[in-house]
């Protein structure tokens, strides 16, 4: 695992992620005063998506539920599409597929839990994160080092550029395409 041919990096051309779990931790909160649930998502993983999407990926969230905090994040981020409510995420993900007219083995998949595991099945390449559950690795062709809400969605968007061969053009933006990391 986490030992993926770089040919099959630089065919990627979308990332399609959950959400919960994955972009945050898991928890989901409920205040007393407000019926809308509360949800934290990493800063990291955020200026990960905008880095991608620097480089031409399409990036957007397909999720089994459906919450505000969802949406406000994904239109903060410009995502370029947002599926939401799909509790048969295989059958969300083709339709994807024949929308934007992409290959299965074009997509980067990152999904944490049973309801993924179709998904990343077929994906180009299928990523779970650190504290997903071990059966996880069944599909998995990398398991970050991060847990899910803490960093793991640039983690593996960083891989992405690199092996790629975008990092360069996506870090002179920062006077940084010279530096070696």
């Amino acid at each position: 695992m986490n030992n993926i041919a770089k040919e099959r990096w630089q065919k990627i051309r979308a990332i399609v992620l959950d959400i919960d779990g994955i972009l945050t931790d898991g928890r989901i909160g409920y205040g007393t005063g407000s019926p809308e649930e509360i949800k934290f998502f990493h800063v990291r993983d955020g200026h990960g998506i905008k880095l991608a999407m620097r480089a031409g990926f399409a990036v957007g969230v397909l999720s089994g539920r459906k919450s505000a905090a969802n949406s406000r994040r994904a239109e903060e981020l410009g995502l370029d599409f947002v599926c939401e409510g799909k509790k048969v995420k295989l059958d969300a993900f083709n339709e994807l597929l024949a929308e934007h007219g992409w290959q299965a083995d074009e997509i980067l998949y990152m999904g944490d839990d049973t309801i993924d595991l179709p998904v990343m099945r077929i994906a180009g390449i299928a990523v779970t994160v650190a504290d997903a559950p071990c059966y996880m690795d069944t599909e998995a062709d990398y398991r970050t080092q991060h847990n899910g809400g803490q960093g793991a969605v640039r983690e593996v968007i960083d891989q992405l550029l690199m092996q790629s061969g975008k990092w360069r053009d996506v870090m002179a933006r920062y006077g940084l395409e010279d530096y070696k990391f």
